[in-house]
């Protein structure tokens, strides 16, 4: 099947490992031009790098997401030099565990509020747009009760519920929004191998949880994420793809 991304112009944050990177490499190699940001400022130029030897346009640039200009002179940056926007991926979280203050103001800045920003520098661009899509990645642990319950599982809820009302509000211009809620994802310098080194017993905990008895690869998760942003997606609005290996076990109605 042609996603029919071949020439549209893409934002990935958090482009340079896991899941932002598989899912900046799988636009890259559909034809898409695409721009990442991050904050080590070398990953970012590597990433680039690897991205344009893909034979598609690519642009990086390291900063904070929750710094609000830089985030949004990072937007306005690929729109001038893609000649626009059409889709928005916001990946980036804080995975701010502890149920403390410094971890609630963490991840509404970083989960929350730099996809809303992210999405608002992005709009003009995205209202002329015919292929116009914005997909948020959220979490199993924004819709069940969980180890991440507080800051992290409260957020990524929000995320979920701020996505369906862009979808909502946005459909009428032919803005599309979704989401994905991946389930427990693993690569080399994710957060669940440096579980797996340095507490085996949760990991293994973890990993029983899940019936296929492994956990996700960020391709995986990714494959979801450019489906949703492409145009093949053109009458999903509104859903919150969860991509879990059935760990879940509720029932999304």
């Amino acid at each position: 099947m042609d996603l029919g991304l071949k020439g549209l112009r893409a934002v990935v944050s958090g482009g340079t490992k896991g899941i932002g990177r598989a899912v900046a490499a799988l636009l890259a190699d559909e034809g898409a031009a695409v721009a990442i940001c991050a904050r080590d400022g070398a990953a970012v130029a590597a990433t680039t790098a690897e991205l344009q030897s893909r034979g598609t346009s690519a642009l990086g640039q390291a900063l904070d997401v929750s710094d609000t200009a830089a985030l949004k002179g990072w937007v306005e940056a690929a729109a001038g030099a893609f000649g626009g926007i059409d889709i928005v991926v916001a990946n980036v979280s804080a995975l701010a565990i502890e149920s403390n203050e410094a971890s609630w103001r963490q991840g509404f800045e970083i989960d929350l509020m730099h996809s809303v920003r992210m999405v608002e520098a992005a709009m003009p661009w995205l209202e002329k747009s015919d292929a116009a899509a914005i997909v948020t990645v959220s979490s199993v642990s924004g819709r069940e009760i969980d180890f991440a319950a507080g800051p992290y599982g409260a957020f990524k809820a929000a995320l979920l519920h701020y996505t369906q009302g862009l979808a909502c509000q946005l459909a009428g211009k032919g803005i599309r929004a979704n989401s994905v809620s991946p389930g427990n994802t693993y690569f080399d310098g994710g957060v669940w191998q440096q579980i797996e080194q340095g507490n085996p017993e949760f990991y293994a905990q973890a990993l029983a949880l899940n019936p296929t008895g492994r956990m996700a690869k960020p391709e995986e998760i990714a494959r979801a994420v450019v489906f949703l942003a492409s145009p093949a997606a053109s009458f999903i609005m509104g859903t919150n793809l969860v991509v879990d290996g059935a760990l879940t076990k509720g029932v999304q109605l």
